[in-house]
């Protein structure tokens, strides 16, 4: 039996949790690819890009590593540029979901470049430009959520009614620091939290011990009003991460016996300070 759809439909990436497994793409082209579901999506071609893409970045530099991924499907905006675009080939439904018309839509390639995002493909073989339709045929259908939720083991991506307060995307929304994709705009309804930002970090030595780690050295990271306290880990490691990007920042390193080390930071890009040795007040 269908329900009728929710007020508004939307979606939490929390990309701190997303560990690059590609079940969401799988699960997507399982749904989609070569299957037809007319009027909201024609078939997905084999060799087309999955309709939610995975952005990986490699961040900072040996040893200091991170690998980030960030899950990227249509972000279904309340101010779509594709709509603006192409208003007689899209369409946002009552529920928030942005559909492309896949008979209107024919060999109007251009609406793939009027995504900032880049979440619009082209269908070479169809003439037909493809996005994510966060399974719209399947929730008019009663499903509960989008074949690429269900399919996450991290619980990454959350799905639900953002309207209705108990629902699990509006609780969780009020638990987390919701951040927009950039460039940010068209009032996405798929909303991030968790996006990689900049980090620093480093390694603590003791000048007079220098081939133990220098562990539990009080590490302070100011930038303006706000500050960050932190200690080294066991093997003489500090790390902030999430950081505002372009900011300037200072580092206050402190450790009962030695003469404190002060340092000045640019954020605009990862950085790995290396070793920050600490001589003895004696």
């Amino acid at each position: 039996m269908k329900r009728t759809a929710p007020a508004r439909f939307g979606m939490l990436i929390e990309a701190d949790r997303c560990v690059g497994c590609y079940s969401c793409q799988l699960a997507c082209r399982d749904e989609h690819s070569g299957r037809d579901h007319t009027p909201i999506a024609a078939a997905q071609p084999d060799a087309s890009p999955s309709w939610i893409a995975i952005r990986k970045s490699e961040r900072g530099s040996f040893p200091k590593i991170k690998v980030a991924y960030v899950p990227v499907p249509c972000l279904h905006c309340v101010e779509a540029p594709c709509i603006k675009a192409a208003p007689e080939a899209i369409t946002r439904r009552d529920d928030g979901i942005v559909i492309i018309d896949p008979v209107k839509a024919r060999g109007r390639r251009d609406i793939v470049d009027s995504c900032p995002y880049g979440a619009i493909s082209w269908n070479e073989a169809a003439a037909l430009p493809q996005k994510c339709t966060l399974c719209a045929h399947l929730l008019d259908d009663g499903w509960r959520e989008p074949r690429c939720v269900e399919a996450c083991p991290t619980q990454a991506l959350v799905f639900g009614d953002a309207a209705d307060r108990a629902s699990p995307l509006a609780r969780r929304l009020a638990e987390v620091k919701a951040e927009k994709l950039p460039p940010g705009t068209g009032a996405p309804a798929v909303i991030y939290s968790g996006l990689p930002g900049p980090f620093i970090a480093g390694e603590v030595v003791l000048g007079d011990r220098s081939g133990e780690p220098a562990v539990g050295v009080s590490v302070t990271l100011k930038n303006g009003t706000d500050t960050l306290h932190s200690s080294t880990d066991a093997f003489g490691d500090f790390e902030f991460a999430g950081l505002e990007s372009g900011a300037h920042y200072v580092l206050w390193i402190a450790h009962a016996g030695y003469k404190p080390r002060e340092v000045s930071i640019n954020s605009g890009d990862d950085c790995n300070l290396g070793s920050i040795e600490l001589q003895p007040t004696r």
